[in-house]
């Protein structure tokens, strides 16, 4: 029986090590700064109104900003990433201050947030937004407000965020 216990001992300490790995805690939010560039655009994120995104990848130290969620949900969809995705966070809307002030570090997890698709609201670059907000109530209430639906982030339909999207310039009149 001594000479089974060293083996049973050694057999069971792989067991117990298998159970036990874990997958790497997501990394925190981080909190937006005057200096973050939209990953896209090359612009301040700041310097636009409505809610903005974060999505941090695998190997990289900061985590890539959005200037609009759009844009965001865009890159999760996209094939070519530049690494895998180990946390994606948007600006919870159910406590802005307003539209225009969405908040530099009231970050919720984007797979727990509810969204408002096909509003009347325009994100930060003058697309559709997709809209976040942490309670569902707060997101429907925007929808009867704006117009839209809401959904999850996964209910998200591909042409919400990956359509082309016609753009007026500021002074421009539609010619629609």
């Amino acid at each position: 029986m001594k000479h089974h216990l060293p083996f049973t001992a050694l057999a069971l300490l792989v067991l117990l090590s298998a159970c036990s790995e874990q997958k790497a805690a997501a990394p925190d939010p981080v909190p937006l700064t005057e200096a973050a560039l939209s990953h896209y655009c090359q612009m301040y994120v700041a310097e636009h109104s409505g809610p903005k995104a974060q999505i941090h990848l695998e190997g990289y130290p900061a985590p890539l900003f959005f200037a609009q969620v759009r844009d965001a949900v865009a890159y999760l969809r996209s094939p070519e990433r530049e690494a895998p995705v180990t946390a994606v966070y948007v600006s919870n809307m159910s406590v802005a201050k307003s539209w225009d002030e969405p908040g530099a570090s009231n970050w919720i997890k984007a797979g727990e947030a509810s969204f408002v698709i096909d509003s009347d609201a325009k994100g930060g670059m003058g697309a559709p937004e997709v809209v976040p907000f942490e309670n569902r109530e707060d997101a429907e209430r925007f929808a009867a407000e704006r117009g839209g639906t809401t959904a999850s982030l996964d209910e998200i339909p591909d042409e919400t965020v990956l359509s082309a999207v016609e753009f007026e310039l500021p002074g421009e009149e539609s010619t629609q």
